[in-house]
């Protein structure tokens, strides 16, 4: 499993600029223009319900504007089509005032399609009578289908989720904790990085005005003697700040973790700030991120890239987790954590990328802390409390169940809701 686990790892934990679901969009209008190999001088795009609504309410870097539309019109005039989630990097002033032109025109179209896969982007850059074509689906960056003016170029049969849950049959809770204190330090290395980024991007939260200023708050009030500077607030703090400052359209980047930004920054910074609490070797600290990142991508798989469930749930669990394991915590107590973060936050919906995102990262950290200190403490929830499991491996399905079955009326409740809303202000 050593390198299976090293690949995956390698695979999800990648730089991203934007949050995800937008940046998508704009790689795929970067593509399409690509293959029209013009400018072009209308887009068009159909998106899924859970890209719509992720992308309706959150900042696009350097734009100082929100959207899908003022996303997809930066990577169709001057995105990078070889970037991946990079897409936005280096963008200039004059392709941004090129781009508000071009939506406020209304010459970038964004509607909704039903019947397809949850992550879902389909993007048409016209320039007369050609046309560049290109589908996304099922991950940010997986191309299906790019054609030119109806002729096929390129077609790739993408992986379904129930593909994804088989291609991880033989991962387990325990072939991860076993792996993560097994693993040679030099191959996980790569994970600083990310700790890096993530801590960058806090910092700029701290000190900017970002979105609903979650973590900057707190730090407020923490000199003013109202809170306190301890493990707990200060990992809300930095989490949350990191947060505020990406959804409000932030143009630093940060180190995602399944598709996501936040999932990123919410697995990584409260274990960060544990190790420095406990002050753990690095090695202890890249062991427990790697931990966590794992545990995350695990849970991950029987959710899907997206939901109706707050992905910062499997994050935060993972965090929780990795702390767990700094705090010298064996395995029983790992699944302990768990288990009592299932009984906590499981069922915060989502409700689209947006500035209150930080609010619900906050409310999560602090749950998988306390999960942590409990099951430090050996207090932990049974399988007589709700959807949690006696067995760990039979919990984590049971809210894959939750999110693919229980929730489908919540998403369509959601995006309907949205959409309404979106016709008042129109």
């Amino acid at each position: 499993m050593k390198e299976l686990y090293l690949q995956k790892l390698k695979e999800e934990f990648v730089p991203a600029l934007g949050c995800t679901e937008p940046v998508a969009v704009a790689y795929a209008a970067a593509k399409a223009r690509e293959i029209l190999n013009q400018s072009p001088d209308r887009i068009e795009f159909h998106v899924s319900g859970n890209i719509f609504k992720n992308g309706m309410g959150v900042g696009i870097p350097g734009s100082g504007m929100v959207g899908l539309t003022i996303a997809g019109a930066l990577g169709a005039l001057g995105g990078n089509p070889m970037a991946g989630l990079e897409v936005l990097d280096g963008i200039s002033p004059d392709i941004v005032e090129l781009a508000q032109t071009f939506v406020n025109q209304g010459k970038v179209q964004v509607d909704v399609k039903y019947g397809v896969a949850k992550l879902y982007i389909e993007c048409i850059c016209f320039k007369g009578e050609n046309s560049g074509r290109v589908i996304i689906q099922d991950r940010h960056t997986n191309i299906v289908l790019a054609e030119r003016n109806g002729f096929v170029i390129y077609q790739n049969n993408s992986k379904s989720a129930t593909d994804a849950v088989l291609s991880m049959k033989d991962w387990s809770f325990r072939s991860i904790y076993e792996f993560i204190n097994t693993v040679d330090i030099a191959d996980i290395a790569f994970i600083e990085k990310g700790v890096k980024l993530n801590k960058s991007i806090a910092e700029e939260g701290l000190k900017g005005n970002y979105g609903l200023q979650v973590g900057k708050s707190m730090m407020i009030n923490i000199r003013k003697g109202i809170l306190k500077e301890d493990l707990m607030n200060r990992s809300i703090m930095l989490t949350a700040a990191a947060s505020d400052a990406r959804m409000a359209g932030s143009a630093m980047p940060v180190m995602s973790n399944c598709g996501s930004g936040n999932q990123g920054i919410s697995v990584t910074l409260p274990v960060v700030v544990a190790a420095e609490e406990f002050k753990v070797s690095n090695e202890t600290l890249l062991r427990a991120l790697a931990l966590a990142l794992l545990v995350t991508i695990y849970m991950k798989s029987f959710v899907g890239q997206l939901s109706a469930l707050c992905g910062v749930l499997l994050s935060t669990a993972g965090a929780g987790c990795g702390i767990t394991y700094i705090m010298g915590g064996d395995f029983k107590q790992m699944g302990m954590t768990l288990q009592n973060m299932t009984g906590g936050v499981t069922g915060m919906i989502c409700d689209g990328a947006k500035y209150g995102c930080s609010h619900k990262i906050a409310a999560s950290v602090s749950a998988a802390i306390q999960s942590s200190l409990l099951a430090m403490n050996h207090n932990c929830l049974n399988g007589m409390n709700g959807i949690i499991d006696d067995d760990v491996e039979a919990t984590i399905r049971n809210i894959g169940r939750l999110a693919n079955e229980g929730m489908e009326v919540t998403d369509e409740v959601i995006l309907k809701t949205m959409l309404e809303k979106m016709k008042k202000v129109s």
